[in-house]
């Protein structure tokens, strides 16, 4: 089994497999491994799989609302080490090919019973390590970043679209959110995939945050959604020369992806105003693994501000026992 996050007194459905927010994962040091070859399903998991697609075509034929399929990746191994001398981290990651049907004949039915009588849930992830899943239990790997203005020091928190396909909509994420897909994030010039360029692309078509913004983009660790069985990477992005007023005008103008997101609320980037709008919205309001990014961009920036001292995490965590000694949590 794996912890889960713990933050103003609940735990959440996150385990933090990397990361405290100390120091950020340099992007050299992210290593992806990319084969072109899909993930295979048992026979009966497979015949999910064609349920699905069937009813999708069938669905799309009719003119009626559907999803539509796009190549993904699915994860068949996150290994963590350090280097020799500075002990910094590196990721290596291990994708191959999968998709979006795919990440929906699992996550559709994590506790849908097969003919032997367990549930993919209890088979594959609490009767082992979750991590070590089959490569097809893991076909979605989301970029999620928390997004601070420096005009106006404000953390950005988005509200899923109640539109939006799964098990997250309707709850309060990440800054933005983006999936890994191979249409937009597989170079075809032969380069390696890059978090960091999909976290890019998140914060461009969610928030029409432009790398002209001169945005400061880092990653700070990695997750895994033990309620939903996803893999995530945490970023924490800084755009300097912007505010609230100013992301708010542009939204009005146009976003690519406008329609993910129906609420955002800006809120003071100090640790005490954070942990306090966390903890004053229900706890089934949020996402599994959101707290858990903001907990990491928290600790990132009071370390900046402490000049680079680890031990700036400790204003992180005397916050939160004012917000949970003032709420009586």
């Amino acid at each position: 089994m794996r912890d889960r996050f713990t933050l103003v007194g609940r735990a959440t459905g996150c385990h933090l497999f990397e990361g405290d927010g100390t120091r950020p994962v340099d992007e050299k040091n992210v290593r992806i491994k990319y084969t072109p070859r899909r993930v295979q399903f048992p026979e009966e998991i497979a015949g999910w799989r064609r349920s699905i697609e069937v009813e999708e075509e069938r669905k799309e034929a009719a003119g009626l609302p559907h999803r539509w399929n796009n190549a993904r990746f699915a994860v068949e191994r996150v290994v963590v080490t350090r280097t020799h001398l500075a002990e910094e981290p590196v990721v290596s990651l291990t994708l191959r090919d999968a998709d979006y049907f795919d990440f929906l004949t699992t996550s559709l039915n994590l506790d849908r019973r097969q003919k032997n009588g367990r549930t993919l849930r209890k088979e594959y992830l609490e009767g082992r390590d979750p991590a070590d899943a089959p490569s097809w239990m893991n076909c979605s790997f989301g970029i999620n970043v928390a997004l601070e203005t420096g005009k106006d020091g404000k953390m950005l928190f988005s509200r899923r679209s109640a539109q939006v396909a799964g098990p997250n909509n309707a709850r309060w994420n990440s800054s933005a959110n983006e999936g890994m897909a191979q249409q937009h994030d597989l170079p075809r010039d032969g380069r390696p995939v890059s978090l960091h360029a999909v976290a890019r692309r998140a914060l461009f078509e969610e928030l029409a945050v432009y790398d002209g913004d001169r945005t400061k983009v880092e990653l700070l660790g990695f997750g895994l959604d033990l309620v939903n069985h996803q893999w995530a990477a945490f970023f924490r992005a800084v755009v300097p020369e912007l505010d609230e007023p100013t992301l708010r005008l542009r939204w009005t103008r146009g976003v690519t992806d406008k329609w993910e997101h129906d609420r955002f609320e800006f809120v003071d980037a100090d640790p005490e105003s954070v942990l306090g709008f966390i903890a004053d919205e229900p706890e089934e309001r949020w996402t599994p693994c959101a707290p858990t990014l903001f907990y990491l961009a928290l600790v990132r920036g009071a370390v900046e501000r402490a000049g680079g001292d680890p031990a700036g995490r400790i204003t992180v965590e005397k916050a939160e026992q004012k917000v949970m000694s003032d709420r009586g949590l």
